[in-house]
């Protein structure tokens, strides 16, 4: 369902993005080409700061938004969401939230409030809360990172995570085209 917020912003979708008819697309927000947007998945940029204003919501090229994923954001504050970059089944992304290009969110997790830099990967049911991860940064399944934690402790990213990412931002490349193709028949 794609519809207007209370200050009647309508989302704006590139063409060749595929919007899950499931999903809820909410206002203020842009989602750029071959965006790959799955069921039930729930962007909404709805909020306004104390002057009345708020910031888009912004999908990268090339990224998908998969299953069960909120994207939301406080007082109006901006989330950036960078190219061919994964947000796994039902994550959390409450902004405000910059997140780079390349970069991998894992399964049930929540980013709040933070910045994170390009090629980074978030494994599953991780918190990234108040903090900004460096660029090529990996974040192990589970962990709580916010701005008291130590990042000098966190081992170094493989070869084979950043494989796996463009793995899946390629798959869901892939399933753009192939319910582009069928979406009519919905």
């Amino acid at each position: 369902m794609i519809r207007h917020n209370p200050s009647g912003d309508l989302p704006q979708i590139h063409p060749s993005a595929f919007v899950d008819p499931t999903a809820i697309l909410c206002g203020k927000i842009v989602v750029a080409e071959n965006v790959f947007i799955g069921p039930y998945a729930v962007i909404r940029a709805d909020e306004v700061n104390e002057q009345g204003q708020m910031d888009p919501i912004v999908i990268g090229a090339h990224s998908n938004i998969q299953d069960g994923v909120v994207i939301h954001s406080k007082a109006g504050a901006a989330v950036t969401i960078g190219e061919r970059t994964s947000i796994a089944h039902r994550s959390i992304i409450h902004g405000p939230c910059q997140i780079g290009s390349g970069v991998f969110i894992g399964f049930n997790s929540v980013l709040f409030n933070c910045a994170v830099a390009d090629e980074v990967v978030v494994r599953h049911n991780s918190v990234v809360d108040g903090c900004d991860l460096p660029h090529g940064f990996y974040v192990p399944s589970t962990a709580h990172i916010d701005r008291h934690t130590d990042l000098s402790l966190f081992p170094a990213k493989t070869a084979t995570l950043s494989e796996f990412s463009e793995s899946v931002v390629q798959a869901n490349n892939q399933l753009v085209s192939g319910y582009k193709a069928i979406q009519n028949e919905f």
